[in-house]
This record gives C-alpha cells, structure tokens and sequence, in this order.
C-alpha cells in the first residue's frame, strides 16, 4: 500500500473514531456546544490573536481528553467482562482527568471572555 493511501485510511480511521465516540458518549455532545457556544462569543467580540489561540486550545484540549477516557473505557470494558474494583478505579481516574481539565477550560474561559464582558457591561 502506498504512502498516500496509509495516509489516507489513517485519516479515515481517526473519523471514523469520532464518529463512534459522538454516538456513544453524551458528554461529548456537552463539549461540542461549549465549544459552539466560546466561538459564537468570540465571533461577537471579536477577540484577539491570542485568546482564539487560547480558546482553540481549550477546545482541542477537552475533546482530546474526552477521546481519551472514552477508548481507556472501551479498553477496561473489552478487558473486564465482569464488575471489577480495579476496573472502576481505572475508570473513575481516566474521568477525573476529563473533570479537571474540563473546570480548568472554563476558568480559562472566563478569563479569556470576562474583559469583553465587562466593557459591555459598563
């Protein structure tokens, strides 16, 4: 198989992956309308450079977390058929990661958005 084709079908892949974790996970579709929502509101404030790179990588940042926790749940699933201690630690640790990183964006977005806010405000 040539380069190109590889490069492709691992492109496939990866969508393909989203595609799965979309219809199976709800929090995701949580994470897709914040994210709707932080660009809506940089659209209307018109935001600087640097926080659409800092709202673009809280983004990024949160759904790839997600993705994570979603294939270490499928991975501990695949593994432990039955109720297992363990199991649920491992799971309950990969969604902790997913939780703080998901209230560390949020600060960043208050962060980010409360300046523009503010002048609205006064």
């Amino acid at each position: 198989m040539s380069f190109f084709k590889k490069r492709i079908l691992s492109f496939k892949y990866a969508f393909t992956g989203i595609k799965w974790a979309f219809a199976s996970q709800h929090n995701l579709w949580i994470h897709l309308f914040t994210a709707i929502c932080a660009i809506i509101l940089a659209l209307y404030f018109d935001i600087s450079r640097l926080d659409w790179i800092i709202i673009i990588a809280c983004i990024t940042t949160i759904f790839s977390v997600e993705f994570i926790n979603t294939a270490i749940e499928w991975l501990v699933d695949s593994i432990y058929k039955e109720q297992n201690p363990v199991a649920g630690k491992i799971k309950d640790v990969s969604a902790a990661a997913v939780l703080v990183v998901a209230m560390g964006v949020a600060a960043i977005g208050v962060m980010v958005f409360y300046p523009y806010v503010e002048v609205i405000c006064k």
